[in-house]
């Protein structure tokens, strides 16, 4: 497909022919480059990730009509957001279900990233048809695919990645999860502008707030990438970030990325996840050290993985505290309701192997050793 292509796929299924802001297209136009010459997609892959693309340029149209049509929301503020973020498996998603527990706090929910339009009421956040049809897609991928459910499942209604409100600006980290394309990772990684990407991903909770607000508390564990952005659209954002083994981290994505990219191409090269995910989670690090150096070191609130798992609501009632922000009694019930329905290994054991993906637990160790060192991580040595 051409960019052309794609826009006009959208015009079809939508009606519709304002997509907003055109520096999109750019990250667009790179993506379908990469799809074609690099994603070594089987015929079906390369239909779902094109159709993919036709979706969020869709999504993308409807959310800048509602706009045009109700432009009083683009004056509502989006007041200190939160958001969690850290490598990818630290604990991110623990984190934000539990916070968004909290009945004060608004989170941007799976089925919304994939039909927001037009922004529920209160009773249709967790009821309703489009909650509906994300919950039988959700029940049937439960059942042909239990292995990625084991590693990391999300309900209809699960606080989802703020990566999705990304994605319709083609500027996602979503886009290399599904497939090795690394003309479109260059980009990405070294020459996208983020800003685009985050103003877009303000006016969609602009809209999504339109009936149902709250402080919203969002978690995307690549947000280390493009913290600059972030705080200049969100400059009263609250920073968390959550730390881990990271020889556990490229294990667990490891085992994530090429279960995703199996679903599209029957050529998944596994030493390639290893490599590229050591080089990604360099530049994370580097980024959110050089974001500290310019805006203190205590501009991010550090948590520990290992401190999560023992203690999770008391390192939630840890980020209220640092934030100044109430720790209700509603807020504790709901969290530990939340921990008593969802008990570790509801959906099946997550197994890896960090040698799968041609690495060593003693070689991830010495490439990260700073990084633990300044943090102090608590890691496992090699048996």
């Amino acid at each position: 497909m051409t960019v052309d292509e794609v826009i006009e796929a959208a015009r079809a299924q939508t009606g519709l022919s304002d997509y907003g802001d055109p520096a999109i297209l750019e990250g667009l136009e790179v993506l379908l480059k990469s799809y074609a010459d690099e994603a070594k997609y089987t015929e079906r892959g390369s239909q779902m990730a094109h159709a993919d693309l036709v979706k969020w340029m869709a999504v993308r149209m409807k959310i800048e009509d509602w706009l045009a049509q109700h432009p009083d929301l683009l004056d509502q503020p989006i007041e200190k957001p939160l958001f969690v973020f850290g490598l990818p498996r630290t604990g991110t998603t623990l984190a934000i279900n539990l916070l968004a527990s909290d009945p004060a706090r608004r989170s941007f929910l799976r089925w919304e990233s994939h039909d927001p339009v037009p922004p529920a009421r209160p009773e249709e956040l967790h009821a309703g048809p489009r909650w509906q049809k994300m919950d039988e897609q959700t029940k049937v991928a439960l059942q042909y695919m239990p292995q990625i459910a084991a590693i990391h499942f999300e309900e209809a209604d699960s606080p989802t990645e703020c990566q999705f409100l990304m994605t319709p600006s083609f500027c996602s980290q979503v886009y290399e999860s599904q497939a090795d394309i690394p003309g479109y990772r260059e980009w990405f990684l070294h020459k996208a502008d983020y800003l685009p990407a985050f103003r877009f991903h303000k006016r969609y909770l602009q809209m999504l707030q339109a009936n149902t607000g709250g402080r919203w508390t969002l978690k995307n564990p690549w947000h280390p990438l493009y913290l600059p952005a972030l705080k200049d659209v969100y400059p009263d954002a609250q920073l968390v970030m959550t730390h881990r083994d990271p020889a556990d981290v490229l294990g667990s994505i490891g085992s994530l990325i090429e279960n995703v990219r199996k679903i599209y191409s029957d050529d998944v090269d596994l030493e390639t996840i290893g490599q590229q995910f050591v080089e990604t989670f360099q530049i994370m690090i580097e980024r959110q050290d050089a974001f500290r150096a310019q805006h203190g070191q205590d501009a991010i609130y550090d948590v520990q993985y290992a401190d999560v798992m023992k203690d999770p609501i008391g390192q939630v009632r840890g980020i209220y505290d640092h934030f100044g922000e109430p720790f209700t009694a509603e807020a504790e019930a709901a969290m530990h309701a939340y921990m008593d329905a969802n008990p570790k290994g509801k959906h099946g054991k997550h197994e890896y192997s960090l040698e799968r993906y041609g690495l060593s637990r003693e070689g991830v160790h010495k490439t990260f050793g700073d990084y633990i060192e300044r943090y102090g991580i608590p890691v496992k040595t090699a048996t």
